[in-house]
This record gives structure tokens, sequence and C-alpha cells, in this order.
């Protein structure tokens, strides 16, 4: 079973730019699913994890390069993650292989991502025009991160902190630009915004505030801290709705995206401005 102990993360490695899909390195989601107290059967919510390319590059098959941004969509109860290091790895991997088409190399991509994690793998490849006319957007609701608060934890996520109102039911969206955590093997900050959206309890915004800076030290990949921050709010407010959804920071041409959510709604997927 791949660790992440043993992913390419942390450590110096070979490039290449002849096709290897070899080098994806899947980690197992059930370790952390395990930590919640889930399991693949008993997950609590549906999602996507998305995940943006901006260095996506191949060769026409008269030896012309072709750019493009890719979009890739990991479906939330697939087995596995694919780690980011490997991904990267994989993509550049592409660089000097000729194809005949952008058809091409979505098949090619659609085969071995799916393969890796476990699940079928939506992929999207869109011009540079395309991407700039989509420009990016704004996240919804009302931006919690100019309340005067005080805080003093970083390094441990306590949903002991968070608070309701379970008299008043409310359906609002709330966000934050203040989301970092950091990555469990390097320590390198991962940059985010989140979005929560529900219909429950009203949340203490001050207090969400703190809970969400509590992450700020904390050790983990995008998908568990945004997994921890769905079933903190659920388990606080049992819900008649919930979503999280979080919209990191690129980090190595790749920004990752993960949404979780109590309905089959699909999510908005315009960048945000640090994306």
């Amino acid at each position: 079973m791949h660790s992440v102990e043993h992913s390419p993360l942390g450590k110096s490695s070979q490039y290449t730019d002849t096709y290897a899909p070899a080098l994806l390195y899947p980690i197992p989601r059930a370790t952390k699913w395990a930590e919640l107290g889930l399991t693949r059967e008993n997950l609590p919510y549906v999602g996507v994890d998305i995940w943006n390319c901006y260095e996506l590059s191949w060769l026409t098959q008269k030896g012309k390069p072709v750019v493009a941004v890719a979009q890739f969509s990991i479906p939330a109860d697939s087995p596995h993650i694919i780690e980011s290091k490997s991904f990267k790895l994989y993509l550049n991997s592409l660089n000097q292989t000729r194809f005949d088409h952008a058809d091409a190399v979505r098949d090619v991509l659609i085969k071995d991502l799916s393969s890796a994690a476990g699940a079928a793998v939506g992929v999207s490849i869109e011009s540079l025009q395309n991407v700039a006319i989509a420009g990016f957007g704004a996240a919804p609701g009302f931006c919690i991160d100019e309340l005067d608060v005080e805080i003093d934890q970083y390094n441990h996520p306590d949903a002991a902190r968070l608070l309701c109102s379970p008299g008043r039911v409310v359906k609002e969206t709330l966000h934050s630009h203040l989301l970092r955590s950091n990555c469990p093997v390097t320590g390198q900050p991962d940059w985010g915004s989140v979005v929560i959206d529900y219909e429950g309890a009203q949340l203490d915004r001050e207090a969400l505030l703190a809970y969400v800076v509590s992450f700020r030290q904390h050790a983990d990949f995008h998908e568990q801290c945004v997994e921890r921050i769905f079933i903190d709010l659920k388990t606080l407010l049992q819900p008649a709705y919930l979503t999280v959804y979080a919209r990191y920071v690129r980090r190595g041409g790749l920004d990752i995206n993960p949404y979780r959510s109590t309905a089959a709604i699909a999510p908005e997927v315009a960048r945000l401005a640090r994306q």
C-alpha cells in the first residue's frame, strides 16, 4: 500500500519529459477517513476534488509545442488521492510526447488518472483564450475576515470552539480567505479560501473565524482539511443542508479545490483572485 512517507514529496526527483504514467503516486483516503470515524461506505457527503493545471504541454505530430489549461475532477469517494508532486512529475512527462490532437491527450489523462484514483476522473482541456475570457470570480456570501476576534490557537483545529444558536435557524453562506494549512510531509504552507453554505442553527461567526484560523499550523492535505471542517460543522449543526468548499492557491502549477456537500450540486468553478 502506498504511504505518504514513501511519496516523492520532500525528496529530490529526476524530471522526465517522456510519457511515464508510473510516476503517479496514489495515497489511500481510508487512513484519514478513519481519523474522522468514516469509511468509504458511510461517507456523510458527496463531492469532488477539482484540480486545475496551468502547466500542461505536449507536442503535435510535427513536433510543435502546445500549451493549455486542464481541469481534473476526482470523486470524493475515490479510494485514493493522487499525491501532488507525483501529479506534477507525471504531467511534465507529457512535455516531449507527441499527440494527434488535444482529445488524444485528454483520453490518456482520463485513463491514467482514473487508474491511479481508483474511480472515473473527469478531464477537460481549455485553450488559454477561453481561460482568459472566463476571468476570476468572487467567493459567495458574507466574508467573516474583518470580524474583531482574539485568537490564540493555530496548530490544532478544535471543534469545541465552534458555537451556534440552536433556537435560530438560518440559511446563509459565509466565507473566509484566512485558511492556511501545511503539507504533512514538507511543512510548506497551503493558502486557501473556504466557503461554508448551510441551512441550520446559526453559526457564531467570530467562533467560526477562530476555528478556520486554527488550521494555520495544522499539517494535513487539502482534502482532509475540508473533510474535517465538514464533519465538525455537521456534528455541531445537524443541518438540513451543508456545503464546505475550499479553493487553494496553486503550487507547482496545480491548485486543488475540494468540495464536500450533503447535496449533489455541482460546485462553482470560477477561479478566485489568488488563483
